[in-house]
């Protein structure tokens, strides 16, 4: 079966042509129109990723990616208007894959849904590879995709955290580049004013109780990006 893609936008033109333009592309599509409608496509259907328009009656996008977090890992793509880096910082920090402003190039918007698809498909426990990250008291249990506390509470990660974590730790004690990050997560380069991976290390750094001030653990290296500052022991 296709896979399914749920629009949320209040703008109807841009409704019908993302429905004609993915499903040209071979994807099957739903649109809808706000938050309520979000909430009933996903009581019937099964959604493969959602784009997400920022600017929404009712509940914002921002609310909808924050409820959306707390009850699912669906993939979530923020539309956002052009030169507001402002709401797509924010978008990143309620726990959106990605974002794209608006007026976009739809075959740009299908080579994103493409990736993060992708990127969230990706087994990381096929036979030989590392199932178990443990680092400083915490561990990443890559089948499951969460988080476990020192203390053994079970903390759900959005797929860029997950992503970002797991490759931190696949490079323990090495400075990784923003660009770097950004490919390594999300396939793609990053543009002169793009802060996804600052925004999501920011995020991590509050899962982990890492005082951004003195950052004991993610460290920012000046002019280079960031390290994950611990061992790391792994099982297959």
């Amino acid at each position: 079966m296709n896979d399914h893609i749920l629009v949320v936008d209040d703008d109807a033109e841009l409704r019908e042509l993302l429905a004609d333009y993915l499903g040209r592309n071979g994807f099957r599509v739903t649109a809808v129109v706000d938050g309520p409608g979000l909430w009933e496509a996903l009581e019937h259907e099964a959604v493969d990723l959602i784009i997400l328009d920022l600017m929404l009656p009712g509940d914002d996008g921002l609310v909808l990616c924050r409820n959306l977090r707390a009850r699912s890992d669906i993939p979530v793509i923020m539309l956002t208007a052009r030169g507001d880096e402002t709401d797509r910082i924010v978008g990143l920090e309620m726990g959106a894959d990605d974002y794209l402003p608006k007026p976009f190039n739809p075959r740009e918007l299908l080579a994103r849904i493409k990736v993060v698809l992708r990127r969230s498909r990706q087994q990381p426990t096929e036979p030989g590879e590392t199932r178990r990250f443990h680092f400083a008291g915490w561990l990443l249990d890559a089948a499951a995709r969460h988080l476990v506390t020192p203390t053994g509470v079970v903390m759900p990660l959005s797929g860029g955290e997950y992503r970002l974590l797991r490759v931190l730790l696949e490079h323990p004690n090495r400075a990784l580049s923003r660009d770097q990050l950004l490919d390594l997560t999300q396939g793609r380069e990053a543009g002169p004013f793009d802060r996804s991976i600052d925004v999501q290390i920011s995020r991590l750094r509050r899962r982990l109780g890492d005082d951004p001030r003195t950052a004991a653990l993610i460290k920012t290296v000046r002019s280079e990006g960031y390290l994950l500052a611990a061992p790391v022991r792994r099982e297959s």
